[in-house]
């Protein structure tokens, strides 16, 4: 695994992200399949990265006792149960649901959510759609 600083030349965002090699970064470059979470542009480079020594309390995995793990976990579950409640569920129908509302300016009671993939929120944004892609987890604790 190698990991990579990447930039979006476009709104200047920098993240990090992991490739099985940097073969492989090369292919997903290629096939425009690396683009900016933020403005979901394909106009991505690689930046400087300083090496990550791996000291003898590294971390590798989250512990799910951690605090801030925990509040951080109660916090989407929050949002979620907030949408869940006040929003409809449109499933894989999202970007055609969205597309509705904005051009035929329908009026609903509720907004919606659901899945829709990068290629369809691109394309929203193109148009002047708003939507927001936010972290989904399973509450297991029930």
């Amino acid at each position: 695994m190698i990991k990579y600083k990447l930039i979006c030349n476009n709104c200047e965002t920098t993240f990090d992200t992991w490739f099985s090699s940097s073969k492989e970064y090369e292919k997903l470059k290629r096939q425009k399949f690396l683009n900016c979470h933020i403005c979901y542009s394909l106009n991505i480079e690689k930046t400087l990265m300083s090496p990550n020594v791996v000291g003898s309390k590294s971390r590798t995995k989250i512990d799910p006792k951690d605090k801030k793990f925990t509040e951080t976990r109660k916090i989407i579950l929050k949002y979620q149960k907030f949408i869940k409640n006040n929003f409809e569920y449109v499933g894989e129908n999202f970007a055609y649901e969205a597309r509705l509302i904005h051009y035929e300016n329908k009026k609903i009671p509720k907004g919606i959510y659901g899945s829709a993939t990068k290629e369809d929120l691109n394309e929203l944004k193109e148009e002047g759609i708003k939507a927001e892609i936010i972290p989904w987890i399973k509450n297991d604790t029930n």
